[in-house]
């Protein structure tokens, strides 16, 4: 199975770090805002950064990892991958 740890955010910059199994279906649940909480109550709906791992334990630990890492950090790894900040969700 694949897991993935990714990253969304808003017209506001604001950032949530998340871990899934299934991207389409979670990215589907914030784009929503079926599940109360940050990312619904911020409309954190654009995917900026996302990665897959092969073993759930890799992914939560990568995933904690990031989020105690400062906002610069977070925006470093980011640009490794998507530097215009583009939604990333028509790609998966």
């Amino acid at each position: 199975m694949t897991y993935y740890v990714y990253i969304l955010t808003n017209k506001s910059n604001k950032l949530y770090i998340g871990v899934t199994n299934n991207i389409v279906r979670r990215i589907n649940e914030h784009s929503l805002k079926s599940i109360p909480g940050f990312t619904s109550k911020y409309n954190l709906n654009k995917l900026i950064y996302l990665t897959e791992f092969r073993n759930i334990e890799e992914a939560i630990v990568f995933e904690k990892k990031i989020k105690g890492w400062t906002r610069k950090k977070k925006i470093a790894l980011i640009k490794t991958i998507n530097p215009d900040f583009n939604n990333l969700s028509n790609e998966i």
